[in-house]
Order: C-alpha cells, then sequence, then structure tokens
C-alpha cells in the first residue's frame, strides 16, 4: 500500500511541477516563487480543499481519497485524460487490471487479421512491449533488431536503435510514457516490473524519462524508420486493444498513399526488398 501512495505522491509532485500558474490562471509571481510550477498551497484552493489536506495526499499520509477530490486535483492541474485514469489508478480509486495469464498468446484470429494488412506493417505488443505477432512489413521493417523481440530493450540497449529510429527522441519519449500508463494498469506484470528495473539501473535516458512521471496512450503516432538499401520509410500508426487479451495492442502502421514511403513499403513484400532491410 505504501510503494502505491509514493507512487501517487510522486506523480502529484511531478505534475505540480509542470503546471505554470498561468496556465491555471494564477499570476506568475515573478521571481519572489521557490518552486517550480504550482506551490502546494495553489493546488489545494484550486481543488477545493485544505492545504494540509493536499499535503498529506503528497507525502502519502492520506489513505482514502475520495474519488471527488481526485477529479478535483487532476482538474486543478490541467491533466490529460490519461493522466487523470492514472491518477485515479495510482488513488486506488480504479480496479487495477490484471493482465491476462496467458498475456503471451495471440489469439488465431489475431493472427489471421495481421495478414490482412498486406500494405501496412502490423504487429501485436504485450503490456511490456514485447513484439508477439507481427507480418511480413512489420517483421522486415524490425529486421535490424532479430532476436530482441522486446521494444523498449531496442530504444535504450540496441546499437542499431538510433540508425533505424531517427527520430529516436520522440519514439523513445512516446513508449516510456505509454510504459509507466500500462505499469499503472498492469501492477502485477512482473515483465514490466523486471523491464523497469533493469533500464533504470542501465540506461541514464531511460531512467530520466521515467522519472518525469509522465502518461500518455500510444493511439496514434508517427514514426519514422530508415534501412539500408530501402532508405526512409514514414508511417501513421493506429493502436488498438485487444479485448480478449487485456493489455495486448495491435499497432498498424500505413504510409501515405502514393509517397515513397508506400512505395518502399510494397518493395518489402518482395523477397529481394525484405533481404536488403537486413543488409
Amino acid at each position: 500500500m505504501q510503494q502505491a501512495q509514493n507512487e501517487l505522491g510522486a506523480f502529484l509532485r511531478a505534475n505540480r511541477a509542470r503546471t505554470e500558474p498561468a496556465d491555471v490562471g494564477l499570476p506568475p509571481g515573478g521571481g519572489s516563487r521557490r518552486v517550480k510550477g504550482l506551490r502546494r498551497e495553489e493546488v489545494a484552493v484550486l481543488a477545493g480543499v485544505s492545504a494540509d489536506y493536499y499535503a498529506r495526499l503528497e507525502q502519502g499520509r492520506e489513505r482514502n481519497p475520495s474519488p471527488q477530490v481526485i477529479e478535483a486535483v487532476g482538474r486543478a492541474m490541467r491533466l490529460t485524460p490519461d493522466a487523470r485514469t492514472h491518477l485515479f489508478r495510482l488513488a486506488g480509486l480504479h480496479p487495477a487490471l490484471t493482465s491476462a495469464a496467458d498475456r503471451d498468446l495471440v489469439h488465431p484470429s489475431l493472427l489471421h487479421l495481421l495478414d490482412a494488412f498486406p500494405a501496412a506493417a502490423a504487429y501485436v505488443l504485450s503490456p511490456a512491449f514485447d513484439v508477439l505477432a507481427k507480418n511480413a512489413v512489420a517483421a522486415a521493417l524490425l529486421a535490424p533488431f532479430e532476436g530482441a523481440p522486446n521494444m523498449v530493450r531496442v530504444l535504450f540497449q540496441h546499437p542499431r536503435a538510433r540508425e533505424v529510429f531517427v527520430e529516436w527522441p520522440t519514439v523513445a519519449r512516446a513508449t516510456v510514457h505509454a510504459l509507466r500508463l500500462h505499469a499503472g494498469r498492469f501492477p502485477d506484470d512482473p515483465d514490466i516490473t523486471d523491464l523497469v528495473s533493469e533500464l533504470s539501473q542501465a540506461s541514464g535516458e531511460f531512467r530520466k524519462l521515467w522519472q518525469d512521471n509522465e502518461v500518455e496512450n500510444m493511439a496514434r503516432a508517427f514514426k519514422v524508420f530508415v534501412l539500408p538499401e530501402i532508405g526512409r520509410i514514414e508511417l501513421t500508426y493506429q493502436t488498438f486493444d485487444v479485448h480478449d487479451a487485456p493489455g495486448q495492442q495491435l499497432l498498424v502502421g500505413v504510409p501515405e498513399p502514393g509517397s515513397a514511403s508506400a512505395a518502399a513499403i510494397e518493395s518489402l513484400r518482395t523477397p529481394a526488398g525484405r533481404d536488403a532491410a537486413t543488409a
């Protein structure tokens, strides 16, 4: 219970520091402000609670906040919908989802669906971002990382990650924010816990992004791949939750019709193109 409360306090403090007074209609205060972002007292006033109560909430001494209080605090700091949902979960007000025991198994019908996107990169991710299944185009795009199935480890540990993902900072930041959202949804998932522990020690860049305490789902994303002999491929991704396997997500990336990226994707559907991707 204490861990969840500490997580709640860290999340509140991080978001309070990110919220500028002007964002919530307060005077900036100039050089008289000794803290970055909002003061605790300002959040309390905006949320309609006492300063002492809000302090106890951040410090983990308030064990049973009401949904109304959590909603008011989230509204006071102008949290995004994803961040508000995460805040509720950290406060123990939304039942935490339990990832399915067979979360690494992909339903046969979903496997068939992957092949229904011949001109797109389609793959299924676990809650910890393991690639569980992929179609031919996705396999070609991810070929430089063959043998490294976890996309978070790829981003922060694979020597070719920044070569293939030329907009690496954007992709890395979005992935860590989504992983933190998953950690809130699936606190019992050992794959997520182990992954966060491992990379927090192994990668200063991951540790910094994780400590930012930002959350956001990856409903839509724009990714750029650069592959040897193929060149630059730009894809717009849409993410879908797999409802019969909580935590699994289907990602489908499509190029702009008639673009050079579309031609490159078409080439990846041939054996020669797939061989070039691995060069």
